[in-house]
């Protein structure tokens, strides 16, 4: 297939590239076409603009592209790169496809489980009517409304809503495991908060399976079916890596640290994936103990 990836550099858009390299003619845009050389060799085709690629001969976009919504504090510059990284890139990919006189068969585009808001323990589907109209619900919905536009009788859109990806070069876990390794790992506040996770080799798979079945579009909440408390998650690291988990993060100091953003570490999502498992999607990794021993053994 001739696929344009977007967000190639980054966690999940690099294991794809790497996935897919010798499979399929690979267009990845970048600011920093030479980073992507200089990671996957002439093998790819790296571009800066979406004019180097003419869509009437993609059969694929996948755009993952956008700022890393953790690890900055939410002030109003930040919000608005946090939109303008995601929107703006989104609206010219759809622009493109609805331009070509054959466009791509399938865009699959980002999102993540904040679209749904704070949920506490509810659990939830992709058929939850609710949502909890905070900023990284408007971020979301925006950015899904968006790539949703996309859509015609020839071009099918499926919207990844991803959880915590887990993977041992990148992400939160790499975050987390410094204090872990040390002993000084433990729950945030509470403890009680779930966490949506996903193993990165199912969350490479499940953009794959969308990209192969022609039949599914829509939205498709890209989670493991086994959803845990911080507590638990805390907990289970700990004992893969064999040390304890003793030291809790206040609630008070997190949100000193990062402002508003804190809210998505202390509240929490209970998502499952209710459409690719009725998709007949399978998991390699439903639990995480399993999981993290794969990572971390």
């Amino acid at each position: 297939m001739n696929i344009l990836l977007t967000g190639g550099t980054g966690l999940i858009g690099s294991g794809l590239t790497r996935l897919w390299q010798s499979q399929h003619k690979l267009w990845l845009l970048s600011r920093d076409p030479a980073k992507v050389t200089a990671m996957f060799g002439t093998a790819v085709q790296a571009i800066s603009s979406l004019d180097e690629v003419d869509f009437n001969q993609l059969d694929a976009v996948i755009n993952l592209a956008g700022e890393p919504i953790v690890g900055k504090r939410w002030t109003e510059q930040q919000k608005q790169r946090l939109c303008d990284s995601r929107w703006q890139l989104t609206e010219q990919l759809v622009n493109a496809i609805k331009a070509a006189a054959s466009p791509p068969a399938v865009l699959i585009s980002g999102s993540a489980i904040g679209v749904y808001g704070r949920h506490q323990a509810q659990l939830i589907t992709e058929d939850a009517a609710h949502y909890n109209p905070e900023f990284s619900h408007q971020l979301c919905q925006r950015w899904e409304d968006i790539a949703l536009s996309a859509g015609s009788d020839r071009t099918r859109v499926c919207i990844l809503r991803t959880g915590i990806v887990l993977a041992n070069d990148g992400g939160a876990l790499t975050k987390m495991l410094p204090a872990f390794k040390l002993g000084l790992g433990g729950r945030i506040s509470h403890g009680g908060q779930y966490m949506s996770w996903l193993h990165i080799s199912d969350m490479l798979s499940i953009i794959e399976f969308l990209l192969l079945h022609p039949t599914l579009s829509g939205i498709f909440n890209a989670t493991a079916p086994n959803p845990v408390t911080n507590a638990e998650f805390s907990q289970t690291l700990a004992q893969v890596l064999k040390r304890p988990a003793l030291l809790p993060m206040p609630a008070w100091l997190l949100q000193l640290m990062l402002g508003e953003m804190a809210d998505l570490l202390l509240t929490g999502q209970r998502v499952l994936p209710a459409n690719l498992t009725k998709a007949g999607f399978s998991f390699r990794y439903e639990n995480l103990q399993p999981a993290l021993s794969a990572l971390l053994d």
